[in-house]
């Protein structure tokens, strides 16, 4: 999935609210509205947003439809900040330098 759609998909905050909870486990779309003010049309469509960048996947359990992280695009999510992870520790260093001198 492109990293695009995921970072757009997670942008809004109901969307990163649902993921979290998906985060828990699997959860079908009434037991994803509890304690949200969100209307079925609109959380469908959330889950669709979500299913469309490879973030969330569905399975069918005879009329329910239960929803879950889709690993694959957990997996794209973690490779894009791979990338970042490296300037950390040199950022860190700095930091601790400047604090140092600022102490003296």
């Amino acid at each position: 999935m492109a990293e695009n759609e995921i970072f757009k998909a997670l942008a809004d905050p109901t969307r990163r609210a649902i993921f979290e909870k998906l985060a828990d486990g699997r959860m079908n779309a009434s037991a994803l509205r509890e304690g949200m003010e969100i209307s079925q049309p609109a959380m469908s469509q959330h889950l669709g947003v979500l299913r469309q960048a490879g973030l969330v996947r569905e399975e069918r359990q005879g009329r329910y439809i239960n929803y879950q992280v889709d690993p694959d695009g957990l997996a794209c999510i973690a490779g894009w900040l791979a990338r970042y992870r490296a300037f950390w520790p040199e950022r860190i260093d700095a930091l601790r330098a400047l604090l140092k001198e600022m102490d003296q």
